[in-house]
């Protein structure tokens, strides 16, 4: 009877979205498509649906792999290491981290040449049931199966233990996606420092009461070793005499410029390769690349200057693919990058005035388009 009222309560969903797709597509036909907070149950199921059809974005797939694949690939610059070279942990499988072990395995194989399944084999996944394995597959999500290891990876070990898994796989990269307070204990973090010089750790999940560590501790635990990038904002941490910068992964200073590349493209569809050249201009854009002790991440604050070198990085992709649809994008970069500046939507209103009600008129007083003639 349960599973009767959801599998109801996904037809209706569906047909709702279908209806409002094909209504977005007929009456905007050059519009960008994004979705937002869809759930574990139908994020991805939506957006495989809907890629071929349109260009459309999950947030909580896409923009968040985005964000922190770009905050990986400066932290992997500081470490003197490539891309193809890691091994990565995700703690905690949802939509959230799915997405972003896709993300970095999509990079994974662009930028190391890799095939898909090399590149896979670079991540592991840690959910509720401990390490994801190939025996768990019939309870497994479309998005954790390909990530599924072989069970005689982990014979004789605790598979619920975070700190087991680190001793079997001895990760570069600790993603934590997984909303459990404090999971990234000083046990956990300090056996992946026996490891690897740096270790890479994101505790992402927020809000900040859900943590999985506080970067102090990270700074603590690894001696000031650790390369972090968090979900929420945190003030910068002094361990003996140097101040280290937290990067926030934030999904606001990607997003918009995906969406604006797509847009002044007229792109007929959002390809891997796209997101990629997105992740690229944010990477590029790290302080850390200046300075090792500065984030990894530029600041939400420069949102708009990042959105624009985002922008012109999705619409180069979009040209060199062919899913261009504008015919009047510049070929000379300087000029696509002035070509989308003058395009993007400037947040200045009018000045307003303060004026006697006796004397305002209906449109000031809010009453245009009202019955009242008062």
């Amino acid at each position: 009877m349960v599973q009767s009222n959801v599998l109801t309560v996904i037809s209706i969903l569906d047909k709702f979205v279908e209806s409002f797709v094909q209504s977005a597509k007929k009456n905007y036909p050059k519009a960008f498509l994004h979705f937002e907070d869809f759930g574990l149950t139908n994020a991805r199921r939506l957006l495989e649906i809907y890629r071929p059809q349109l260009p459309c974005f999950n947030d909580d797939i896409q923009g968040t792999g985005a964000v922190t694949l770009a905050a990986l690939m400066s932290a992997v610059w500081v470490c003197k290491m490539e891309l193809k070279d890691i091994r990565m942990i995700v703690y905690g499988a949802g939509s959230a981290g799915t997405g972003i072990a896709d993300q970095v395995r999509d990079a994974i194989m662009e930028i190391g040449k890799l095939e898909k399944s090399e590149a896979t084999e670079k991540i592991w996944l840690v959910d509720k049931p401990g390490i994801l394995i190939n025996s768990l597959s019939d309870s497994l999500t479309n998005g954790q199966k390909p990530y599924a290891r072989r069970d005689d990876e982990f014979q004789d070990m605790d598979h619920k233990s975070l700190v087991e898994v680190i001793r079997r796989v001895k990760p570069h990269v600790l993603i934590g996606t997984s909303t459990h307070k404090d999971g990234f204990t000083e046990e956990v973090v300090g056996e992946m420092a026996k490891h690897v010089e740096r270790p890479i750790v994101f505790p992402l999940s927020n809000p900040t009461k859900l943590v999985e560590a506080q970067p102090k501790d990270i700074f603590e635990w690894t001696k000031g070793k650790a390369l972090i990038a968090t979900g929420s904002p945190f003030e910068p941490v002094e361990f003996e005499g140097t101040e280290y910068v937290v990067a926030e992964c934030n999904n606001a200073i990607v997003y918009p410029g995906i969406g604006l590349g797509c847009v002044l493209s007229r792109a007929s569809t959002l390809s891997d390769s796209m997101l990629i050249a997105a992740v690229h201009a944010l990477a590029a854009q790290s302080p850390a690349l200046k300075d090792p002790n500065a984030g990894l991440l530029p600041d939400v604050g420069q949102v708009r200057d990042i959105s624009m070198k985002v922008a012109c990085a999705v619409i180069g992709q979009a040209v060199k693919e062919g899913v261009a649809t504008n015919e009047d994008i510049p070929t000379d970069e300087d000029q696509v990058e002035e070509w989308v500046k003058v395009q993007m939507w400037d947040p200045v209103y009018k000045q307003l005035k303060k004026v006697d009600r006796a004397t305002a008129s209906r449109d000031a007083r809010g009453q245009v388009g009202s019955k009242s003639s008062q």
